[in-house]
């Protein structure tokens, strides 16, 4: 049970005592500020409004009833009715000398754990991968490690897009090039690139072309060898881009995560004919679409749920019903995570509401939407290359080694040119997928290569640099182990902070993945970070004496394996020094 917990539990334990309503929360938190006390109750103001009391007299009755005398060195209500509470140094020494004793440094695997389908990354097949990928891919990986973490059984799902219009369009485009002179797809993606431009091209000016291409995605979808096997080379050139990046950033998804819109193809006419049974399908101008009350608007008209074209083509919301259905029935899936653009807000809320009229979806299937924003460049317009064009992502990341490596260089000389480039490596890219990370996925940001590689500040070079930090302590010492009867013994103000930082670690992780909010862990690791600066600003650890050094040392060890396990819950690395 994790500090938070265990607090919460007598809290809930005392509002009942004090005769609140059974479902009133006891609202505990960490407290805000130091003169609040370590942490903060402040459900009484809602329990005591359905009451009929003043909060004041129902905090007293709380207070009464709270039972911490074996945790708490003080208890005290504040301002209307907040419960302040401040834990005993003793105490809280010997529950965190469990923690630090505990592998997995306090973080319980989950009592009952989940089946959760992340639907992560989603590339552009046939292109490359441009700075846009970046949120979702960073956000979704952090996620799923931090659920994998926690014991749930997590299933990748990298729902690409490798069917419809675009496939056709490259198809017809290769065929036409053969037909005047030979044409081959073995180069490199960049070329591919530069193939899917010039199709395009050819699609928009030339309305023959664009007519043969559609008919090539009739042919494709209806198993034409042909079209079948060139499409699975573009298919295949594409997913090697893919794991090229996924590599370089560090990503755990692999090509047996992908799940396409193809791979929902013969399910299709099904999920068509299971929305008729259900009778929620209507025709609009000859298309079948699902239309629900509560997608109405001010003038009473419903925005409808296309389905299948007039033609008898199917959509993308299509596909998108079949995979709820995959997800929830044959995966048995208890929470599916979409980590999708904001704008796909009202397309997923559709979709999640036909799912559950069509019932392919069962109420303890949980259907997450976490939108995140977007990235800008400076100006807060959209981040673009100087000629107007999208940013590659790999080109971001190589831009951001290079930059790492001048920055350590200039302030390390001295270290191996390998140690200089490896260090580059760690710090650039996580410099990039930190600065996605630590913000609130809903909130757009502006992409400042300054404000990311910054050594001060909430950064990921600032974090990396605090752990080697603390390494370079036990190197100076010529510590490699610690002695297994050293004690922690909370004395020094500037002690507690870091220790109550160290002891939240578990319930940190518990709320990014009740909220899918990795910035969440990111302000844990930099608040801790801080406190750590603090303490070791003002606490000799080397100079101590015993046991006073020992306890400290057992501080040090705790932090840098906190932020080493939180980094690296982030897809982000350390180095021993910098």
């Amino acid at each position: 049970m994790t500090l938070r917990n265990m607090l919460e539990t007598r809290l809930a334990q005392a509002l009942q005592a004090a005769g609140a309503p059974p479902d009133a929360p006891p609202m505990l938190g960490p407290a805000t500020r130091p003169e609040f006390g370590d942490y903060q109750g402040n459900g009484v103001m809602g329990a005591a409004k359905k009451m009929g009391l003043k909060p004041r007299q129902l905090a007293e009755q709380v207070k009464a009833a709270l039972d911490l005398g074996d945790i708490a060195e003080r208890v005290e209500i504040a301002g209307p009715g907040f419960i302040n509470i401040t834990l005993k140094n003793e105490w809280l020494s010997a529950y965190l000398g469990q923690v630090l004793a505990d592998g997995r440094l306090g973080v319980a695997p989950a009592a009952a754990p989940q089946t959760v389908v992340v639907d992560y990354s989603h590339p552009n097949l046939a292109k490359e991968m441009h700075v846009g990928h970046l949120r979702s891919t960073a956000i979704g990986d952090a996620l799923v490690r931090i659920l994998e973490f926690l014991g749930h059984r997590v299933i990748r799902h990298n729902h690409v897009g490798d069917w419809g219009t675009q496939f056709g369009m490259l198809i017809a485009y290769l065929d036409h090039l053969g037909r005047e002179g030979g044409a081959d797809l073995s180069g490199e993606l960049a070329d591919l690139e530069e193939f899917y431009r010039a199709a395009k091209q050819r699609f928009d000016e030339d309305e023959d072309f664009a007519r043969t291409a559609r008919e090539y995605v009739v042919r494709l979808q209806g198993g034409d060898a042909h079209c079948r096997q060139v499409w699975q080379r573009f298919i295949d050139e594409s997913l090697r881009h893919c794991e090229q990046v996924y590599a370089r950033l560090g990503i755990t998804l692999k090509r047996e995560d992908v799940r396409a819109e193809s791979a929902y193809n013969d399910d299709l006419p099904q999920v068509i004919a299971d929305l008729q049974a259900k009778g929620l399908l209507r025709e609009s101008q000859g298309a079948r679409c699902v239309f629900l009350e509560e997608f109405k608007n001010k003038e009473g008209e419903i925005t409808p749920v296309l389905v299948q074209k007039s033609d008898g083509a199917y959509l993308y919301a299509t596909t998108d019903l079949a995979a709820v259905r995959y997800r929830a029935v044959e995966l048995k899936a208890d929470r599916v995570l979409y980590i999708v653009d904001a704008r796909q807000s009202f397309h997923l809320r559709q979709i999640f509401a036909v799912a559950r009229a069509a019932g392919f979806a069962p109420a303890h299937c949980a259907l997450e939407h976490h939108p995140f924003g977007t990235i800008l460049g400076k100006g807060g317009k959209p981040f673009r290359t100087r000629e107007g064009g999208v940013v590659k992502l790999m080109a971001v990341l190589e831009e951001a080694e290079e930059r790492a490596l001048a920055l350590v260089s200039e302030k390390s000389p001295e270290l191996p040119e390998a140690e200089r480039r490896h260090i580059a490596r760690v710090v650039g890219i996580g410099s990039v997928k930190y600065a996605d990370l630590s913000l609130n996925r809903t909130t757009d940001y502006i992409f400042d290569w300054d404000k990311m590689l910054a050594l001060d500040g909430n950064t990921a070079p600032y974090l990396q640099y605090s752990y080697a930090r603390v390494q370079s302590i036990f190197r100076k010492g010529e510590l490699e182990t610690l002695d297994p009867q050293a004690r922690l013994l909370i004395a020094e103000p500037a002690e507690k902070p870091l220790a109550l930082k160290l002891a939240q670690f578990a319930e940190t992780l518990e709320g990014v993945a009740r909220e899918c909010l990795p910035n969440l862990l990111c302000n844990y690791l930099y608040e801790l970070a801080e406190a750590f600066m603090r303490f070791y600003e003002s606490c000799p650890v080397l100079k101590a004496q015993e046991p006073t050094r020992s306890s400290r040392l057992l501080l040090c060890q705790g932090t840098a394996r906190t932020i080493r396990t939180g980094l690296g819950l982030l897809g982000i690395e350390t180095v021993e020094r910098m």
